[in-house]
């Protein structure tokens, strides 16, 4: 991996980490982005450069994580 998509992971996770847990009435309501998104919105800012790819990847989540490492390029 490239020395840039390293410091892209960590920052997200990083970020990921100030996610938290608010209650409210009894419901629990969670803030923040999940792994399976940072790794989406990672993988494909790395192959594609594009933000919109980034975002559209990143509502897939895990899904699109799947499919890169099925279908990536060696």
């Amino acid at each position: 991996m490239k020395k840039n998509t390293l410091l892209l992971i960590m920052l997200f996770l990083t970020l990921q980490g100030y996610a938290h847990d608010s209650e409210f009435n009894g419901v629990i309501v969670k803030n923040g982005l999940g792994l399976g998104t940072v790794i989406a919105v990672v993988i494909s800012w790395d192959r594609n450069k594009s933000v919109l790819f980034a975002i559209l990847h990143g509502l897939l989540g895990w899904l699109y994580v799947i499919y890169y490492f099925i279908v990536k390029e060696k």
